[in-house]
């Protein structure tokens, strides 16, 4: 209960204030001294009585049945987010408070500790689920309470930022559940510290000025636009912003430093090369071409692919019409908005690698083309800066805990169709030097393996570096039956048949092969396996035997039950053990040279020969087909120079083939490639396999009817 557990807190609350004075000193003293002749951190002390504030908890009490998720989040004590940093090995330097039980981390933890070897890297993912879900990001959660909380092993969680719009729609949160969950689970599943609010507004602002550049592009002629995006100074000269530099350098145009000539008599630049930010180029020294070239971007309208975005589910916002002003009419078009979640800044959030990385990132997003067949990016439109300053702040991960006190970085939410589905490689890459060596870093991949996890791999890693040490595949005896051909279809909100209550071999023998593809595919890239195998009431011995039978048979390491849900990290210790002997084996065969973890494709195939080897390895699909629309997007995006770029498939998570209704593993199917888009920014380029909504609606009965706060104690109720 949270009387004795906090009994507790304050029993220990007086052995801290003793501490804090000296160590808050010394910890000052340190901080500064490193700064100025970079003294080495100390090591992290022994856990004793003292040092174990911040440290995880074990559960004392866990009541059955198990309560509502927001029911068992209330009731439990939740430490101080500044304690759990400390324990975790981050200076008070290095940390934003947002409140007491949020923070956000410096991106120089990653810098101080970059001497210290990485931690056990580890990716859960699925078999291809249910539309109820089987429960990815409950064991995410789960294993590694029972790494830190249960086995004492050093662990971070790194995990996703749920969409707000779903929460208060039909799908739920995304923090876990029952004892296994992220804390607060409220916070988590609102407004966070407001990193999608920012990627909102920095999407939105980028959408406003590709309008306000069409309009006055279309009102002016091209001397008096010049001259108006380089209006003198106080001194009466002329001058370029620094982001303007960018597009010169993409013009291959070098204007003279002011008061010189122009270099090689005003020739072109060479191919790559860039200007002095540092030097005062002079805008008075263009041809008129040349500033013809530079002010007018000719943007064709029909070419836009960027959308603007709000964090709800919002149906009659999928295709509007803007410039409806009388100022504007005569420059309306149709667009639409998106859920913000899948704004292309949430991929960029999510893939760079630092400031200057994503700095770079959002001035590359391609927004549409000119009338000449030219990518126009966000850098020719001159926001690229811009956009770094409101998405500053949201490059830092969220600090929070699990239910049991385990450290977690929660950052970045992409999409996982028409993005990769992955939380960020910054928050792993500082998750991996905080647990060192012999700790264990554990994040999740959105869907089905055969989407999330093959884009860790060749998309995240690809960017990251980073290796990968084991895979661990969530399957749910309901979902393996759903693979059968013989089983009745699982609808959300109505009651499950008979067939997944009760006892049924049959099906989930029939059903297992889905899990079998999807270790196999697994072993491609060289990522061992273990399966832990999601427990529900109505499960029985035998099914889960089967299924422990087939993964063993298919190469799995070894095939686990969890039952974390119910039990929390206890629940999970046996999964986290085959985790960690994994984890062992996989660095022992690596150092041996007889094995390791390697990329399905190369980048330099062409487009689509990427798009084949994920569809018929990965997949199953006997081939690959390609629509007029597909075919031209992909001459296209050659001809601009980005084929070099990652595949990021957008298909239906529900089957290996882009038909929802092929269940288990569908061989002899033609993958159908409807259209083909590119995010030049977050660095790939996405096929779609069929109509993908990026805009959801609310159902008949949101779930908002359920969702308020109790005035008397100003909680929030009815949320899951």
């Amino acid at each position: 209960p949270r009387s004795v557990r906090e009994d507790e807190r304050g029993r220990r609350a007086m052995m801290r204030f003793g501490a804090a004075m000296a160590s808050s000193a010394v910890a000052l003293g340190a901080v500064s001294l490193g700064r100025l002749y970079a003294v080495p951190a100390a090591k992290p002390a022994l856990i004793t009585e003292a040092s174990s504030i911040g440290a995880p908890t074990k559960l004392p009490n866990l009541r059955s049945p198990v309560p509502s998720d927001i029911a068992i989040a209330q009731e439990a004590a939740v430490q101080s987010i500044a304690d759990v940093a400390t324990f975790a090995g981050i200076l008070p330097s290095e940390l934003e408070l947002h409140g007491r039980t949020m923070a956000k981390i410096s991106l120089n933890v990653r810098e101080r500790l970059s001497h210290v070897p990485d931690g056990n890297y580890v990716v859960v993912t699925g078999i291809n689920p249910t539309p109820l879900g089987e429960g990815k990001s409950t064991t995410t959660v789960g294993v590694s309470q029972a790494l830190g909380a249960h086995l004492g092993l050093k662990v971070f969680t790194c995990v996703r930022q749920p969409s707000m719009g779903p929460t208060f729609g039909i799908k739920g949160g995304a923090a876990g559940g029952g004892y296994a969950q992220i804390l607060p689970m409220e916070e988590f599943n609102l407004h966070m510290t407001g990193d999608i609010h920012a990627i909102t507004a920095a999407n939105n602002m980028l959408a406003a000025a590709i309008d306000t550049r069409m309009f006055h592009e279309s009102t002016q002629r091209d001397g008096p636009l010049y001259d108006r995006l380089t209006p003198k100074g106080k001194d009466g000269n002329r001058k370029f912003a620094p982001v303007m530099l960018k597009r010169l350098e993409k013009l291959r145009i070098e204007p003279a430093v002011r008061g010189g000539e122009r270099s090689r008599g005003g020739a072109p630049m060479a191919e790559g090369a860039t200007l002095d930010p540092d030097l005062d180029y002079d805008p008075v020294s263009l041809s008129e071409a040349e500033r013809s070239a530079f002010a007018r971007l000719d943007l064709d309208p029909d070419t836009i692919t960027w959308r603007r975005v709000v964090d709800v589910n919002d149906r009659f916002l999928r295709q509007v019409t803007v410039g409806n002003g009388s100022a504007e009419v005569e420059h309306k078009r149709e667009t639409g908005y998106d859920i913000a979640v899948a704004s292309e800044i949430m991929a960029v959030l999510a893939l760079a690698t630092g400031l200057p990385d994503m700095r770079s990132r959002l001035g590359k997003m391609v927004v549409g083309a000119s009338r000449a067949r030219q990518p126009i990016n966000a850098d020719d439109i001159g926001i690229g800066g811009a956009l770094t300053v409101l998405m500053l702040e949201a490059l830092k991960p969220t600090l929070m805990q699990t239910i049991e006190g385990t450290p977690v970085l929660v950052h970045a939410g992409p999409f996982a169709n028409i993005a990769h589905g992955n939380s960020s490689i910054i928050a792993d890459q500082i998750a991996l030097k905080l647990v060192g060596k012999d700790g264990f870093v554990v994040t999740e991949a959105g869907f089905g393996a055969d989407m999330g996890m093959e884009k860790f791999f060749n998309i995240k890693c690809r960017y990251s570096g980073l290796k990968p040490n084991c895979v661990l595949l969530v399957a749910t005896v309901r979902a393996l039956k759903s693979h059968s051909d013989d089983s009745p279809k699982l609808t959300p909100g109505k009651p499950l048949p008979k067939e997944y209550v009760e006892e049924n071999i049959a099906l989930v023998s029939k059903g297992v092969c889905n899990m079998q593809k999807h270790i196999q595919n697994a072993a491609k890239f060289g990522v061992p396996v273990v399966v832990c195998i999601n427990r529900f009431a109505t499960d029985t011995d035998v099914e889960i035997e089967a299924v422990k039978v087939a993964a063993m048979a298919a190469g799995a390491e070894a095939a686990v039950i969890g039952e974390h849900h119910a039990k929390g990290g206890a629940g999970a210790i046996d999964v986290a053990k085959a985790v960690q002997a994994a984890c062992i084996k996989s660095r022992e065969l690596e150092a041996a040279g007889k094995g390791g973890f390697k990329y399905l494709y190369e980048l330099n195939l062409p487009i689509k020969d990427k798009i084949s080897t994920i569809a018929t390895e990965v997949y199953g699909a006997a081939s690959v087909s390609y629509s007029p629309e597909a075919e031209a997007k992909i001459a296209l995006y050659t001809e601009m120079g980005f084929s070099a770029l990652p595949i990021c498939m957008a298909k239906t998570q529900y089957s290996f083939s882009h038909d929802p209704n092929l269940k288990g593993v569908p061989t002899g199917f033609t993958l159908p490639i409807k259209d083909v888009r590119v995010s030049v920014g977050a660095g790939f380029i996405y096929p779609l396999c069929g109509a993908m909504s990026t805009m959801p609606g609310l159902p008949t009965r949101p779930a908002y009817y359920d969702i308020d706060v109790d005035p008397k104690t100003g909680k929030i109720v009815g949320l899951f």
